[in-house]
């Protein structure tokens, strides 16, 4: 398969991307990546993504940021990045999909375990995380027959963890967290929120 995967040079792009190439044909996108660049925030540089890349069997989105902090430090601009960046941008990245994603084809997004397990600071992502995940129910009931749309929501990545100065073991490697990808390019699921847990 053709498998456009956005947010290929980051943490977990890296081992999607590894874990991938093996059996199908990877196409890298990113920020500031070497092959395609995309930015999410930016509706017409999703859709030049597109244009560049044809027709493709699958896309795996990686990418999104949102503003983790204290409620009470929040700015406006705070939840408007949040809002545009991980969560309109992955909801655009499906709408422009529309056209260039073959019949049948897999669409997988990013979420993430503060949706329903919330920490302090942790108010932004977890609205953006719910919304990526109401979308996606949504989106596959809409695209059934067109599209398969899943998204993966990863608990704490063991390498992110250690780069927080906190215990690698209390979170979850990051070539696991990978594999969840893979069983949504590959399962016949859809409207599935696929959680990554300990094994």
């Amino acid at each position: 398969m053709r498998v456009l995967i956005v947010g290929a040079t980051g943490l977990l792009g890296k081992e999607v991307v590894r874990l991938l190439s093996p059996e199908h044909q990877v196409i890298s996108a990113s920020r500031n990546g070497p092959d395609l660049s995309v930015d999410l925030t930016d509706k017409p540089s999703i859709v030049s993504m597109f244009q560049q890349v044809g027709t493709v069997d699958a896309v795996i989105c990686v990418a999104g940021a949102a503003k983790f902090a204290p409620l009470e430090s929040l700015t406006d601009d705070d939840f408007a990045f949040s809002l545009a960046n991980k969560l309109m941008g992955q909801v655009n990245l499906v709408r422009c999909s529309v056209g260039h994603v073959t019949q049948g084809g897999s669409l997988t997004l990013t979420s993430g375990i503060l949706s329903l397990h919330p920490v302090t600071g942790s108010a932004v992502v977890g609205i953006v995380n719910a919304g990526v995940e109401a979308f996606v129910r949504s989106a596959a009931l809409e695209l059934k027959g067109k599209a398969r749309v899943n998204v993966v929501s990863p608990g704490w990545v063991s390498e992110t963890l250690a780069a927080m100065g906190q215990a690698y073991s209390a979170g979850i490697p990051a070539a696991v967290v990978a594999q969840a990808y893979k069983r949504s390019l590959v399962e016949d699921i859809t409207g599935q929120v696929i959680p990554v847990k300990k094994s």
